[in-house]
């Protein structure tokens, strides 16, 4: 997969010169809904003899507004995650569009002449609720207007489960409230966070249950507080573990919650290294013990069940 970078107003040399089916939307969380799409265009692509080719945003429009909310835009794919992700979903072509202002005020006619028209695209899909512009101006129902006959364009209808629409929202909130089992089935995979392992309070060796302490990614959404069965990859390897959220309250007041790691059967120094999680089932909620013993039968509990969680599901590529 190509990867393109554009910052408005771009250099033509920049686009690709052929015929594209262009498929559009920010996709963060890269979900089942968002998979269709992305696996309709590159179908279309396919059929047609064309490059698929995905338009997305470096950062949420959210971001430089100033409407900002870790609550609703927290991402649930960074760029290089989603970079990943459309990859193995037969992207040919990945447009990175630099969400500026000068970016943002342009009209949907200019939006449509400059970035779909003049990237050569012959078929344009998109979800149903896909906006690029005031949402009653700039809709999939107007696009045909601003399109003039110039391409083919391709509404994919929600994707629904037996609850309600899959979409970025519903999934921040399962993964909120601890469901992730519940977020990972309408993600299509299991969700992952990324970020680094840092020097902690040791407390976890004294127990014997030494844990890696992860400094996360600042812009992506961090679980609920509480115990997990994960998968952490460290030096390109996977490794099964069960991970807590929170504050060590056995332990006293703390201002800041913390990631811990416990590896089964991992002994290494990784302080320092690059790492992800992936956040496989939710076991329980932050506890308070009284006493250290106390906290250590439950640990030795939250691995066994940890372990039998992990032993029924299988690492998705995705």
């Amino acid at each position: 997969m190509e990867i393109i970078k554009i910052h408005h107003p771009y250099d033509k040399k920049d686009i690709y010169s052929g015929d594209i089916v262009l498929i559009l939307g920010f996709f963060d969380g890269v979900h089942r809904g968002h998979q269709a799409v992305i696996k309709k265009g590159v179908q279309i692509a396919a059929q047609k003899g064309m490059k698929s080719a995905v338009m997305t945003f470096n950062r949420h429009p959210a971001f430089v507004y100033r409407s900002f909310d870790p609550d609703k835009h927290n991402y649930l794919t960074p760029l290089d995650r989603k970079e990943k992700i459309m990859e193995n979903l037969g992207v040919d072509i990945l447009y990175e569009v630099d969400f500026t202002s000068s970016f943002g005020r342009l009209s949907p006619q200019e939006f449509v002449d400059d970035y779909i028209v003049k990237w050569h695209a012959k078929i344009v899909v998109a979800g149903f609720d896909y906006t690029y512009g005031k949402t009653h101006l700039a809709n999939m129902d107007t696009l045909h207007e601003y399109a003039d006959g110039r391409f083919d364009i391709i509404k994919v209808e929600k994707m629904q489960d037996e609850r309600d629409k899959i979409s970025s929202t519903r999934i921040r909130r399962y993964i909120g409230e601890g469901q992730i089992e519940r977020a990972n089935k309408l993600l299509g995979y299991i969700y992952e966070t990324s970020g680094f392992v840092i020097h902690g309070d040791a407390r976890g060796r004294e127990l014997d249950y030494p844990t890696a302490n992860i400094y996360p990614h600042p812009y992506v959404m961090v679980p609920k507080r509480g115990v997990y069965a994960v998968r952490m990859r460290v030096n390109g390897k996977w490794h099964d573990g069960m991970a807590s959220i929170g504050y060590n309250p056995t332990f006293g007041h703390r201002p800041n919650y913390s990631i811990e790691v416990h590896l089964f059967d991992y002994s290494e120094e990784i302080y320092g290294e690059d790492v992800s999680v992936k956040w496989v089932s939710y076991l329980r909620d932050e506890i308070k013990f009284d006493s250290v013993d106390a906290l250590i039968e439950r640990l030795d509990q939250d691995e066994i069940e940890a372990r039998e969680s992990l032993a029924k599901v299988k690492i998705n590529q995705i």
